[in-house]
């Protein structure tokens, strides 16, 4: 790890945190939102902010969107992949937790907008076998979309990325994807876990040249724990940007007592040094007083918006919890935002 060198690091830093959720779940029994709300992906498109983000409602996750003005206060629109029936033979019926659509751009400084490959948006997803929550061993879907609106997604028949293929390290199952372009290569980031009852999270890396077939990175995991920090259980939940000559992965670090944001660099999407000290850490009382994981990035108009799940422990009068915690989305800047 390197020390954290605030002439390296300060840009990527958004300490000014609203006290408020921007996204929480429902409450509403039977809702897809009715327990939590988790896993944000934000953009714009045709002048709004858009955000994709999954609900939990105790059978498993449900996809949504929702849409801003702002980014600050945000409309609630309804799923885009509702769950199948239960008779459904389709691997993916439990649920689909959609983690990215792919972007025009990768660089820092580029506010996210989606890219058309061949006249279709193309988002990814894991998705659970079993009832529950994140129950079983996950795999990772492709869905499209041709039109504008953005409501109607189609899933490919099969997973196109799953950990049967892999090493012993994600032989526990596959959690967020994200997927960047380089070079006119595709470069999947995912976390993934192993089979131990108390297990272990780490991020590898596959390539591929038609987002179907992917060739796993020899050096997986590229990211891993670091034994005795405060990442050393999990490194997960990767956002790979590219700023100027290096890259920058906005990944979570867990220690089995609380997730935080971490910050990793490389200059060749392969090799890896993290930032030793988390940069989104935990507030005593505030959302984020259990953990503050799972970022999205989002930099418009000089401002960085840092989106994240933020929970603490469930208190008399919240609408949703998710085993004794309020599960919500919340948002760190670089700069105070009025609003």
């Amino acid at each position: 790890m390197i020390k954290l060198r605030k002439d390296k690091v300060r840009k990527y830093l958004t300490p000014y945190k609203r006290m408020e959720p921007v996204i929480a779940g429902s409450g509403e029994p039977g809702a897809f939102d009715e327990k939590g709300v988790d896993c944000p992906f934000v953009f714009r498109h045709n002048g709004k902010f858009y955000m994709v983000y999954t609900g939990f409602d105790s059978k498993g996750y449900q996809s949504a969107m929702a849409v801003s003005d702002d980014l600050l206060h945000w409309t609630p629109r309804g799923l885009i992949i509702p769950r199948d029936p239960e008779d459904s033979d389709r691997w993916d019926k439990i649920g689909c937790c959609v983690t990215w659509i792919i972007k025009e751009s990768d660089n820092f400084y580029d506010t996210p907008a989606l890219k058309k490959i061949d006249g279709k948006y193309w988002l990814v997803y894991h998705s659970y076998p079993s009832t529950g929550y994140e129950a079983g061993p996950a795999e990772i879907g492709l869905a499209w979309c041709e039109e504008e609106t953005l409501s109607e997604w189609h899933r490919l028949d099969q997973p196109v990325f799953s950990w049967k293929d892999g090493g012993d390290w994600e032989r526990g199952g596959l959690y967020k994807a994200c997927i960047i372009t380089h070079e006119d290569t595709y470069y999947l980031f995912y976390n993934a876990k192993d089979t131990q009852k108390r297990w272990i999270e780490q991020t590898g890396m596959a390539t591929s040249k038609d987002l179907l077939h992917w060739e796993r990175c020899e050096e997986n995991p590229v990211l891993g724990i670091t034994e005795g920090a405060w990442d050393g259980r999990f490194v997960s939940d990767p956002y790979v940007l590219r700023d100027g000559d290096h890259f920058v992965n906005f990944y979570f670090g867990y220690d089995n007592g609380h997730a935080q944001e971490g910050l990793a660099f490389s200059d060749d999407l392969i090799h890896w040094e993290k930032v030793a000290e988390p940069i989104i850490t935990n507030t005593p009382g505030g959302l984020d007083e259990e953990h503050a994981h799972k970022a999205a990035i989002c930099y418009f108009n000089g401002v960085l918006y840092h989106f994240y799940c933020a929970t603490r422990p469930h208190r008399e009068g919240d609408a949703t919890e998710v085993y004794k915690a309020f599960r919500t989305i919340a948002v760190a800047t670089d700069k105070p935002v009025a609003g």
